[in-house]
């Protein structure tokens, strides 16, 4: 009886064995099926962010971006700067006014649908070219 119990075992030893080196297999295999186009997106989305340094607005320029301590290691204590000024309350309550305005116009039929794409795509436009602007003014 024993043997029998061995030789069970001994197949289900086996037959668990195949399945995980089939499954292992089906895994490996599983990461070939993506075009070039699906892996250079993913490899960008996984790509680290690229760093901008600022200069420092106030007082006098930092090395590397940090000061540091009389024994030379770096201090994070020192406040922060923005990489830009942040928009005003006035700034944005007047752009919530326009973008509600332009959608109520949309709602009530006093623009047409084009006339209301044409404006977002503007809009968006005005966005990618400002930031770009921005960008190059920041890193002069």
């Amino acid at each position: 009886m024993t043997t029998t119990g061995i030789g069970h075992i001994a197949t289900f030893t086996r037959t668990a064995a195949i399945c995980a080196a089939a499954a292992a297999m089906a895994f490996a295999l599983a990461g070939c099926n993506k075009t070039a186009e699906e892996k250079k997106a993913f490899a960008q989305r996984m790509a680290a962010p690229t760093a901008v340094v600022m200069p420092a607005s106030k007082g006098e320029p930092v090395e590397g971006g940090l000061t540091k301590s009389r024994d030379g290691y770096p201090s994070f204590g020192a406040p922060l700067t923005a990489a830009n000024v942040q928009m005003s309350d006035e700034q944005a309550a007047e752009l919530q006014h326009q973008l509600t305005a332009l959608s109520a116009k949309r709602q009530s039929g006093a623009i047409s649908e084009a006339e209301y794409q044409r404006r977002v795509a503007e809009m968006r436009e005005l966005a990618a070219r400002h930031g770009a602007e921005t960008l190059s003014e920041i890193t002069k």
